[in-house]
């Protein structure tokens, strides 16, 4: 079962590990095993394959076992929902991740040390066929690339290690290197991946076109940065050609398609069971690398957590108001009737006993419906799903996509038995970045519309009679907030609905788009308030805020936006080290003495 590639070989890979350390500049952190320091050892492909299997780990997917850590939903800081978090305070609004420098960066730490490995591999596989052997390094030069990208869009300009180093080595203490040089570098190992890792049958497996989707993603990633930071058009359509270049040779495979089912992307199973409604991830045509799970080998609280009785942060009415009516148009131009306000239901006593959306979801964009549960949950306003304990959101929303209601109780409530499975790399993830890619560079086409967005709004059952490259164009949504024009504002919403909650991609978008500001309470309040509630009686909004009929989910906290924010602080204790050797790491402006 290659299901193993994420779970029992990460026995293996702990066995064989080639770092010990929690710092990359940690004087314990050089490889003390005599077996794989000798040359006969990177001869073996057994060997090899069981040092590529630990960078399977660097894919966090729905979590392991009973954290509820994950590349999803949990925590996630973007204007697409209201976070709460736990302090000593008991638990407040979320605010930025870093309020002052910590003494270690986790981003840096475990880059670094996943960087040392793969140099490891690079630099000793040996195995002697050469297809064999490239393929092996090209496996590493990819996550290599992965480690590096993660480190830039973090911290900047950060040292480039391209060799094992030892502790002699000047390289050790190096200055930060430039980031473009950096990313340059990454698109380097990329390519080499894409050249030269061979195609695998297996959606758990590093491939080719795995490999294409990951270029896709960073390319499209330092594009955005270098155009709207950087101000460097030539540096922007280099990558975003790149992006197209992977984006195409995905999709002219004929390997994959759109699937049907919208939700069976993120709750389906490892092995279908038909008994019991279950599909599985595996068979899904749209599913170009995924995690698995299966109950008894590795679970994920995932579901869990979307159906415990603790609060959870919730999608706010910034992100509802985002999904477009079902005639293809937003809240300020629909022929619909645009309300947002839900309905409460009643005992024969008059009671509330419910406050519905359903009617709400009806009229919308499909993938809302399949985001969100159709009632609202809040203060003594109680929903329970099947197989849920009562559920509760500050905003009223609370979040089903990635729910199977068909799993048992046990499954369905009980941390780390969650076996739905993880898509990390799919199919309508590549038509997001394909379509903006294009639009950026001016080149989008009638073409890529009925190609690559109308398939997505077909099976969000939006009304696509009317669709056209001109029909977005002259769209002009009124609630463009970002300053661009109505082709891009709609590139951007069709990403932000079809990726809602998923691998922080809003976020990171929100970055490379020059966009963070949008997470700054004062100036838009829209993020820290929920769902309309103006039709409940007040006597049933006991325990929760109303701020003009909306859930106010702010809890009285703020955030405010300043430049500082597009880069995390590098860890004091790295500045420390180089300090004490009379070297200088200059650390991230507005970070300083923090």
């Amino acid at each position: 079962m290659k299901l193993n590639k994420f779970l029992s070989l990460g026995l293996t890979a702990c066995a064989l590990s080639l770092a010990s350390c929690n710092d990359f500049l940690d004087d314990n952190r050089y490889p003390l095993d005599k077996q794989t320091n000798s040359p006969d050892y990177w001869t073996t492909e057994q060997n090899l394959q069981a040092q590529v299997n630990a960078l399977y780990n660097n894919f966090t997917g729905y979590g392991n076992g009973a954290t509820w850590t994950n590349n999803y939903y949990y925590r996630s800081l973007n204007d697409d929902q209201t976070n709460h978090m736990y302090s000593g305070e008991g638990i407040v609004f979320a605010r930025w991740d870093y309020q002052y420098a910590p003494t270690s960066n986790s981003v840096w730490d475990a880059s670094y040390e996943v960087v040392r490995k793969c140099n490891y591999i690079i630099e000793n596989s040996n195995v002697p066929t050469e297809v064999k052997n490239n393929n092996f390094i090209a496996q590493a030069r990819l996550i290599r690339a992965m480690q590096y990208y993660e480190l830039v869009r973090a911290l900047g300009d950060v040292p480039l290690i391209t060799k094992v180093l030892d502790p002699a080595d000047p390289e050790l203490y190096g200055e930060r290197t430039p980031r473009n040089t950096v990313m340059d570098f990454v698109l380097e190992d990329l390519n080499y991946a894409v050249a030269n890792i061979l195609q695998q049958s297996s959606k758990l497996e590093f491939s080719k076109d795995m490999a294409n989707a990951m270029k896709s993603d960073i390319c499209l990633y330092e594009a955005a940065f270098a155009k709207y930071h950087q101000n460097d058009n030539t540096r922007a359509n280099k990558f975003y050609q790149e992006v197209v270049n992977a984006t195409t040779a995905i999709i002219s495979s004929g390997t994959y398609r759109i699937c049907d089912d919208y939700q069976s992307l993120y709750n389906s199973v490892f092995t279908a069971d038909p008994a019991n409604d279950l599909v599985s991830l595996q068979d899904n045509p749209e599913v170009i690398f995924m995690k698995g799970y299966q109950l008894g080998v590795l679970g994920n609280s995932a579901q869990a957590y979307l159906s415990s009785n603790t609060a959870i942060p919730g999608m706010n009415r910034d992100a509802f108001d985002a999904y477009l009516f079902k005639d293809g148009k937003p809240k300020a131009l629909t022929s619909y009737d645009p309300t947002d306000a839900a309905e409460p239901m009643y005992d024969e006593a008059g009671n509330v006993t419910g406050v519905s959306i359903a009617n709400l979801l009806e009229v919308r964009d499909d993938r809302l419906s399949k985001t969100l549960d159709n009632q609202l949950s809040f203060g003594n306003i109680k929903y329970s799903r099947v197989n849920s304990y009562p559920l509760t959101s500050p905003t009223g929303y609370t979040i089903c996509k990635y729910v199977n209601l068909n799993l048992p109780t046990q499954q369905s409530v009980n941390e780390g038995s969650g076996s739905c499975c993880a898509p990390l790399y799919w199919l309508a993830n590549i038509y997001c970045d394909y379509i903006e890619a294009r639009a950026e560079m001016g080149q989008l086409t009638d073409a890529d519309v009925t190609s690559y967005i109308k398939p997505l709004w077909d099976r969000a059952k939006i009304d696509t009679s009317n669709l056209s490259l001109a029909w977005l164009n002259d769209m002009n949504d009124p609630a463009n907030n970002m300053g661009i024009s109505s082709l891009l504002w709609e590139v951007r919403r069709l990403r932000r609905c079809e990726l809602m909650f998923d691998c922080y991609h809003r976020y990171w978008d929100l970055i490379r788009w020059h966009q963070l500001e949008l997470l700054d309470t004062f100036k838009h309040p829209n993020i820290t308030l929920g769902a309309n509630v103006s039709k409940v009686p007040e006597a049933a909004l006991a325990g929760v805020t109303v701020k003009d009929g909306y859930l106010d989910a702010s809890m009285g906290g703020t955030r405010q936006f300043t430049e500082r924010e597009y880069l995390q602080p590098l860890g004091t204790r790295i500045i420390n080290l180089y300090n004490e050797k009379g070297l200088t790491l200059p650390q991230n402006p507005g970070w300083e003495g923090n």
